[in-house]
This record gives C-alpha cells, structure tokens and sequence, in this order.
C-alpha cells in the first residue's frame, strides 16, 4: 500500500498544503488543500474519500475537485464520513449558496457525489482497502483511521485530536505500520491547543508513552503550524527518554508534503 502525502499542514504558506493522504491512487483520505497539486487525471481516478471532520483545513478542496473532474466520472464519488461531519457538509457548503449541491446535480438518481456515513468502530471496504474508524478528541465529532490493505498492517492516522485514551487503547490490538500524528501547537502555546484539542510537544509525549512496542514502526508529526514548525519539532526532539518519558527506541520523523510512504 502506498500513501502519498498531498498536505500535512496546519495551515497554508507557500509550499505548505492541508490535510490530504492519497492512498493506491483511489482513496483520499481528507481533502485539505493538497488535493490541489493533483492532476485532473489523478483526481478523476479517485473513487473514495474518508473525511476525520468537517474543518476547512481537512475540507477545503472537496468542492472544487468534484467541480473539476465530474464530467470525466460514470459513477458518483464516494464520500464516508460520520453523521455529523455529512450533516455540517450538507448545510454549510453543498447547500446551493456557497456551493452547488453536487449530491443531487445533475440528478438526484445519477448525482456528482454520494455521502456514506460511517461510526466510530466500525470497518468499511473500500475495493481493496479496509479503513477502520478510530476515535479522536476534538471539538467537533471527529475520527481517525487505521488504513490496510489485503490484511497487511495499518497506516494509522490520528486525525486531529487531543489526548485521547479510547485511541491508544485500540491502538495497543493493533499491527501498525507507520502513525501520524498531529501536533498543531508548540508548548507556548499549549493552553490554546487544549481548548482546541489538539496536541503540543508535552501532551505528545505524554500520549507517546502508551506506545508499547516502540521502535516497531516510526511515528510522523503533521499538523504543525508553518510559522512554529521548526520550534515544535525541536520541542518534540527534547521530550525526556527512557525511564522518564517516552520510549528511547521510539523513531519521531517530520512528515512533509511529497513523502510517499510506503506500507
């Protein structure tokens, strides 16, 4: 399986992109504003979209792919996402005043786009691909994925999330390739990434340490703020090892716009 990193920011600069993976060319797994450094072609290749919520910077170019690439599709794209994240797309974006309602047009029976929704826990196939829903802590309903294929280990994508105990629980049961995490926030600012429920270089490794098998897979930090990136990343190079903190074994990479990870 092979999971292209269109955007992994938290927030836009130049050369800096949204929350966007695509995974074997079909899945797109959030539709921040990476989705734009696709090409019509790749676009129009892709059969399904998981969405963790509804924020802009993990919606932002959903609309405007489907604009650009429906004429080219026979069948609808595909949109999961949970009840609540289809409820807030329905009303605040494809609701024909910011933008058209793509799950009707041209018609309802042959529509540009179908939402499915899906719950916390549960597993959906996508083709070859299973994404099992994962919990997160955010301020809106929001979910993770554990991404494989044929049975192979997982992808897991913590999405945007603060501490979350139900994830490092589940996490424990399973066979994990590589995580993503976010850490949107550096520790100057870790009241604000509390009320937001996002995570900060000291809440990181506090949420590290539950890791029990480390040096089994390389963790991956996204979400970083652009203007804070180079703090955060040297905040998370100083969390305290071993006895103290998190597991020496454990590898902690920067993930980037253009990594393609394989798994």
């Amino acid at each position: 399986m092979k999971v292209r990193v269109l955007g992994c920011s938290g927030a836009i600069a130049r050369g800096r992109r949204t929350t966007s993976f695509l995974v074997d060319d079909r899945l797109l797994v959030d539709a921040g504003t990476g989705v734009g450094d696709l090409t019509l072609d790749e676009m129009a290749a892709i059969d399904h979209v998981v969405l963790s919520h509804c924020h802009l910077d993990h919606v932002a170019a959903l609309p405007m792919m489907v604009d650009a690439v429906a004429a080219r599709r026979s069948t609808p794209l595909q949109v999961h996402a949970l009840p609540q994240t289809v409820a807030a797309l329905r009303a605040h974006i494809f609701n024909n005043l910011i933008w058209p309602d793509f799950s009707v047009i041209p018609t309802a029976e042959r529509p540009f786009i179908q939402f499915r929704t899906f719950e916390i826990g549960q597993t959906v196939t996508l083709g070859r691909t299973s994404v099992e829903i994962l919990p997160a802590s955010h301020t809106v309903p929001a979910a993770g994925f554990a991404v494989s294929s044929a049975g192979g280990p997982a992808w897991v994508f913590t999405g945007d999330t603060g501490p979350n105990p139900a994830f490092w629980q589940r996490l424990k049961t399973l066979d994990v390739a590589a995580l993503v995490i976010e850490t949107a926030f550096s520790d100057a600012e870790a009241a604000l990434a509390e009320i937001s429920k996002h995570l900060a270089p000291a809440t990181l490794g506090a949420e590290l340490r539950q890791i029990e098998r480390a040096g089994k897979f390389p963790v991956w930090i996204t979400h970083t703020k652009p203007a804070e990136t180079e703090l955060i990343m040297a905040e998370i190079a100083s969390l305290p090892r071993g006895a103290q903190g998190i597991d020496a074994a454990l590898e902690i990479r920067w993930l980037k716009e253009g990594h393609v990870l394989e798994v």
